[in-house]
């Protein structure tokens, strides 16, 4: 058994040894208490310190957002909301050998592709890390269903170098007002000719009228390739985190309600 895995079975024990066993737990994982017992008492290294932190990470990541998370997004959460400096040939290798993997979601239903106006090359190319504020955003919509059957669609842009929420605005629709009015917010801030704007290939973000506002504001503009949700991961990561820290702890009857929790939630 590689050290790797020892530990991951020796923090199983530590885990559950307050409801199960330790003799128990050391027979169904096949390893010896002696050993168990001496792992305790070791001084660990440093590398191992940070093992056994990613592991604890993984884990919990895994489990707050149900298992959606492969290890390319993964990765990408933990380094940006982790600031854990890891690659994803480590973060494989540690979720190999503690059992975890994506679950399938379901394919989404085929659709009728948009009329695209405006394209831009993935710029971007995965680089999340940005030294200043407003030298990297990274933008997107999301959704929120209402008890009453409705939706509410919230825009956001995510600044890489703050990693704060520099703009967002809320709307019943879908539609290229609600990103124009998210990108109203931030024109006076950007660096003209140096920032950078991310986003995917949504009918918003290939339209005139927002390619407008990008020469208009001398951004450079990135796009996602086509089905490459993790191409705007950190942007991905904080939907996720948003709907399970406050969304799903919370009924919302109202979009007046959801809204009020957005901002309290952005701040």
């Amino acid at each position: 058994m590689s050290g790797v895995r020892q530990e991951a079975e020796y923090l199983t024990i530590e885990e559950l040894k307050h409801k199960y066993p330790i003799t128990h737990l050391c027979e169904i994982l096949g390893v010896s208490r002696a050993s168990y017992y001496k792992w305790l008492k070791r001084e660990p290294s440093e590398s191992e310190l940070k093992r056994i932190k990613l592991m604890k990470w993984i884990k919990e990541i895994h489990e707050t957002f149900k298992g959606i998370y492969g290890y390319r997004r993964m990765t990408i959460f933990l380094n940006f909301f982790r600031n854990a400096k890891v690659n994803h040939k480590c973060v494989y290798r540690l979720m190999n050998i503690m059992g975890i993997k994506a679950v399938i979601r379901r394919k989404r239903k085929n659709y009728v592709p948009h009329k695209v106006e405006h394209l831009a090359e993935n710029i971007l190319d995965r680089d999340f890390w940005a030294e200043n504020p407003m030298e990297k955003l990274l933008t997107d919509v999301t959704e929120f269903k209402l008890t009453n059957g409705t939706k509410r669609y919230l825009s956001a842009i995510l600044d890489l170098g703050s990693k704060k929420i520099v703009a967002y605005q809320t709307s019943n629709r879908n539609d290229n007002p609600l990103v124009l009015d998210t990108m109203k917010q931030i024109t006076d801030d950007v660096k003209l000719g140096t920032t950078l704007i991310h986003s995917d290939r949504g009918s918003q973000y290939t339209s005139h009228a927002f390619n407008k506002v990008v020469e208009d504001n001398d951004l450079i503009h990135s796009m996602s390739r086509v089905s490459k949700c993790i191409d705007n991961g950190p942007m991905e990561g904080f939907w996720g985190t948003l709907k399970v820290e406050m969304f799903n702890l919370d009924t919302f009857d109202t979009p007046e309600y959801l809204d009020q929790k957005i901002k309290e939630y952005i701040g």
